[in-house]
């Protein structure tokens, strides 16, 4: 396993970053969350003119054909300048699982139009009484056709196609499928929307089976958790400014240990957060056996880390971190609203010691 980036990687990160600086500063993250959907189609269009919409998908359909470990190095560029719009639900969630379970003539149709920029997609899981588990589905397609409900589809407003898990399958609906409705609903991160979506005898093309969904779930997850490895990071840099400009009795609040302390403390759950889940992107992209718990302990780590990250970077601005004028609790909010997106940390936590546990029986059936 290298532990360093390669020359290229490095070249990835640092376009990415000055891409996002220049595209999608603050008061641009800010204009678009006061729209109805978070989403521009000028950006869109400049973030396929750079490759990132079709960044690990194949070179066969229009994609650069790189990994998992590129794609968390982007994400990540994207969570600093907290990205908005459906760059994530399309390439990092709906894109994996089409490339994960798709067959070959439906990743050539799919993928190449999110490669080109040309259309947007993203998955329906959720249901009422229901986690992130597979097994607790209760939507079943009968004859290629879907009837119930799904919630906290992020950015269905704007997808042209939705992924549905049910019982029997992964399904794709069009958008202007019949029978398909798609309401807002009241999300805690202003720039990722949140939507119900509701299926009356709509019809359905299946993708795959649900078995097989747990990959491009993995590569998701991983995704949003380096997505909230760039958030940290920029909260961090943000409290460590204030604390050296803000002044108490006179000197800098950054001169007091206790603020000290809190920085000290950030720091330390950002590089360990950076450190899990660079390691199981690393997994995913080679196969690794442990694969599904580096996942699964990057998942936890993030969910606990980037929420204490932000309850100390609050402290450390005193009242003016709740105000609306200042940015961290946009990024506050991202980090609540990803903390328990694709299974908080004790989800992930009984999902480790299946995991665990699974393993101890097959290796003593095998002895």
């Amino acid at each position: 396993m290298e532990f360093g980036l390669n020359e290229s990687q490095e070249i990835l990160r640092d376009s990415a970053r000055q891409f996002f600086a220049g595209e999608c500063p603050m008061s641009e993250v800010r204009r678009l969350m006061e729209t109805d959907t978070a989403f521009e189609q000028t950006l869109w269009t400049k973030l396929a003119e750079q490759g990132y919409t079709g960044i690990t998908f194949p070179e066969a359909v229009g994609g650069a054909g790189l990994g998992c470990v590129e794609l968390i190095l982007l994400m990540e560029e994207a969570g600093r300048a907290l990205l908005p719009g459906p760059f994530f639900s399309t390439v990092a969630l709906a894109g994996s699982i089409f490339q994960s379970i798709g067959a070959a003539a439906q990743r050539k149709e799919y993928l190449a139009a999110i490669a080109r920029g040309e259309a947007r997609g993203t998955v329906a899981f959720l249901e009422r009484e229901a986690s992130w588990n597979p097994t607790d589905l209760r939507i079943v397609a009968k004859n290629d056709k879907l009837t119930g409900e799904k919630l906290f589809a992020t950015d269905a407003a704007v997808a042209d196609w939705i992924l549905v898990a049910a019982q029997n399958g992964v399904f794709v609906v069009r958008k202007e499928a019949p029978g398909l409705r798609v309401t807002p609903m009241l999300g805690m991160d202003l720039t990722r929307k949140l939507y119900k979506v509701q299926f009356e005898n709509t019809p359905a093309d299946q993708l795959g089976e649900l078995s097989a969904i747990s990959k491009g779930l993995d590569i998701a997850t991983v995704a949003l958790c380096a997505e909230a490895v760039g958030g940290m990071q920029r909260v961090l840099d943000l409290s460590v400014e204030y604390a050296k400009t803000r002044k108490q009795f006179g000197k800098p609040i950054g001169m007091f240990q206790a603020v000290q302390h809190q920085c000290a403390d950030m720091y330390l759950e950002t590089e360990s957060t950076r450190s899990a889940v660079y390691y199981a992107a690393w997994a995913l992209q080679h196969e690794s056996p442990d694969a599904a718990a580096a996942v699964s302990i990057a998942k936890l780590y993030t969910s606990d880390a980037s929420r204490t990250v932000g309850n100390r970077a609050i402290q450390i601005h005193g009242g003016m971190g709740f105000t609306w004028e200042n940015d961290i609790h946009l990024y506050y909010r991202r980090a609540k609203s990803s903390e328990t997106m694709f299974g908080d940390a004790t989800f992930h936590r009984e999902r480790l010691a299946t995991l665990v546990i699974d393993a101890a029986v097959t290796s003593a059936q095998h002895a």
